[in-house]
């Protein structure tokens, strides 16, 4: 199983409703577990090593709501916006490493299958694609910040 099924299969166990739901093959298990608000994912896979990451901060239980619109840009003008929301609970990132060119800038064109950013989750790192085509008009995350499951990442002018 790659990563891009995994993220589908969180996409679904999501939207599906349901509790639990646990995979088993012969060199890998994945289990994920929903609840109100967050998803968790225990996977064991066999992983190629990768480069470590900066620590990340927990991030506080009574945070901030993520649904709060940016200060540049007024709630009526979101509306005809597209919110790309993360896909899963973990550390965003804009670009591959520290040395790589970040995968999108604001003004950037998109069209689906472009990768937008990564977010790590448990050692594994996640390239997060558009679903969409556009222009970035919005990065509403920091570089290397905690994130959480279904919080807006971008917010794309659709083409």
């Amino acid at each position: 199983m790659d990563i891009k099924q995994i993220q589908d299969l969180i996409r679904f166990v999501s939207k599906a409703g349901v509790n639990e739901v646990s995979i088993e093959q012969d060199d890998f298990k994945i289990t994920i577990k929903t609840g109100q608000v967050q998803t968790v994912v225990n996977a064991t896979i066999p992983a190629p090593p990768v480069a470590p990451a900066a620590p990340v901060a927990a991030a506080p239980v009574a945070a901030e709501p993520v649904n709060a619109a940016p200060a540049a840009v007024s709630p009526s003008d979101t509306s005809n916006y597209i919110t790309v929301r993360s896909p899963m609970i973990g550390t965003f990132y804009r670009s591959a490493g520290p040395e790589k060119p970040l995968y999108v800038n604001v003004g950037d064109e998109i069209k689906p299958g472009n990768v937008l950013c990564i977010i790590e989750a448990m050692k594994l790192f996640n390239e997060i694609e558009s679903e969409v085509s556009g222009r970035i008009v919005k990065i509403l995350v920091d570089n290397a910040s905690p994130v959480e499951y279904d919080q807006p990442l971008f917010l794309v002018e659709p083409a």
